[in-house]
């Protein structure tokens, strides 16, 4: 009798264990389906920011070491137009900073007014490109880098 009890009784163990491992294993190869199903539904990686921090912050740097404020401020119309306004003028992409990086370094006019912009030729073309950056991050209506 003793047996009889402890055969059944074993045999109920190997049920119970059988049954518990074939239920992890329709578990995890679930668990595996769902995050590939999940990453999928996910959007694309956006893409890398316009301009890191370091360049915002030796953009900002260098146009307050220079003479730029003399005829520009952030927020208000000096001789030149605001940064703010260039901001909103001109898309965040490489082929603006490169335009507004010449205008910098060989000065121009037309765009904002009669008054020309002075040349700059003493600022090397990559700190005009930090410089720029700079201001276009300044735009309101863009939130893709913060400008601490």
């Amino acid at each position: 009798m003793k047996l009889e009890k402890l055969i059944a009784g074993t045999c109920c163990i190997l049920f119970i264990a059988v049954a518990c491992h074939a239920s992890a294993q329709v578990k995890k190869k679930g668990a595996v389906k769902k995050p590939a199903a999940v990453a999928a539904a996910k959007k694309p990686t956006p893409a890398p920011p316009f301009a890191t921090e370091s360049e915002i912050e030796d953009g900002k740097t260098l146009i307050s070491k220079s003479d730029c404020l003399a005829c520009h401020k952030i927020d208000e119309k000096l001789v030149g137009p605001p940064y703010i306004a260039v901001a909103g003028k001109y898309p965040q992409n490489q082929n603006t900073v490169d335009d507004l990086s010449k205008k910098i370094v060989s000065g121009g006019g037309g765009v904002w007014g009669t008054v020309p912009m002075a040349p700059h030729p003493a600022i090397a073309l990559a700190d005009a490109n930090k410089m720029v950056k700079y201001i276009l991050t300044l735009n309101a209506k863009s939130a893709a880098v913060s400008t601490k």
